[in-house]
């Protein structure tokens, strides 16, 4: 099997460690385990059960409480319609191993993170892109989907919110693809990583698992709960589905780690507490990267409505990679480029940190364009 490389992935992996100012960074400000058992108020009672908990492989599809939390952010899943996977990677990776076919039609929206499209093209599918644009503020054209699909469409990939550009489907949107997905009997995957993070009211989109009998979310503790260093992610789906995926997993992944599961049910029990921490980062930050675009003359975007992730275009005739290179060695700053994402003449910055780490990283930002265009 012929695969192309993880974009995104192999850029992160070689720059940010080496940055001073990482500015692609797409979770919100990570918590430290203590953080969380403070948050939590229970410290004492959970590292006791930590050091007493036997290393077995433990629940191989997620514990009961685990499973639980998952369901308490959808409003009609059953216990059935979940399994935990290997974070949303892991997830996504999954369902394509499950579900795709050599000769499969299989429809993406791009950009998105490169696993839904890329996957299915390395197992033979007839791969067809949807490309989203500025003018309709990163939404699918919803006309084109209809003229992508045909009755061998085995499954549409959209993301929602969206990496890189925060932009939003709202229900009625979403019911307007489940339409498109149903007239060919197609399954939708919906990478809800950043469900949780819209800039106003509760924050959730409704699930297209909520919407479709052929919807598949895939989540993960990583983005909206800034708990990436537990690699815990889940799918919740048709059962059907989730039992060819937990046959699947035998031969990947077998079981996620017992600790990385109990504190991860933890987080979940105290989603309340994680979501109104995140809100306030993510929807100040943006109004200090929102006025920060609006005085620069060389960079423009379509403002996101939610997630931790913009994408930035840039007036200047240079390759976004080598844009990104020259910002790095010479003020320290990590972006992203667009070309990372297979959309060139963009940059992708991440916002949901601390804003004073924003704000010194945007000031050197702003020093590299007035010399680029001296």
């Amino acid at each position: 099997m012929k695969i192309k490389d993880f974009g995104v992935e192999i850029w992160m992996n070689l720059y940010e460690n080496n940055c001073k100012y990482n500015l692609a960074e797409t979770c919100v400000e990570s918590m430290t385990v203590k953080e969380l058992l403070t948050l939590a108020g229970n410290q004492d009672e959970v590292m006791n059960n930590i050091l007493n908990m036997q290393m077995s492989y433990g629940d191989i599809e997620g514990s009961d409480k685990l499973v639980t939390g998952v369901r308490s952010l959808y409003k009609t899943v059953k216990p059935e319609q979940v399994t935990i996977t290997h974070g949303a990677i892991g997830a996504n990776a999954l369902t394509m191993f499950s579900l795709i076919e050599p000769g499969d039609r299989v429809v993406s929206v791009l950009p998105t993170y490169q696993q839904h499209y890329s996957i299915p093209e390395a197992y033979g599918a007839d791969v067809q892109i949807l490309k989203l644009k500025p003018e309709n503020k990163f939404l699918p054209d919803l006309e084109e989907l209809a003229s992508l699909v045909n009755d061998n469409t085995k499954l549409i990939c959209i993301n929602n919110p969206n990496n890189p550009t925060g932009a939003l489907m709202d229900e009625a949107f979403l019911k307007e693809i489940v339409e498109i997905a149903k007239s060919v009997d197609a399954y939708v995957i919906c990478d809800e990583v950043y469900r949780g993070l819209d800039h106003e009211g509760s924050g959730f989109t409704t699930s297209i698992v909520d919407l479709y009998d052929k919807g598949i979310s895939s989540g993960s503790i990583s983005k909206t709960f800034s708990l990436a260093g537990l690699r815990i992610g889940w799918l919740a789906g048709p059962e059907d589905f989730i039992e060819k995926v937990n046959r699947r997993r035998d031969y990947t992944t077998i079981s996620c780690g017992r600790i990385d599961d109990y504190l991860a049910s933890i987080a979940l029990e105290n989603k309340d507490k994680i979501i109104e921490r995140n809100h306030k980062i993510v929807r100040d930050n943006i109004k200090i990267l929102d006025e920060w675009v609006q005085k620069e003359p060389k960079i423009s975007y379509v403002k996101p409505k939610a997630g931790t992730t913009a994408f930035l275009k840039y007036d200047f005739d240079m390759p976004s990679e080598e844009f990104c290179i020259k910002l790095l060695e010479s003020k320290g700053v990590m972006l992203v480029p667009g070309s990372a994402l297979h959309t060139e003449g963009f940059l992708r910055i991440g916002y949901a940190f601390s804003p004073s780490a924003l704000k010194e990283g945007l000031d050197k930002f702003s020093e590299f364009l007035e010399e680029l265009s001296c």
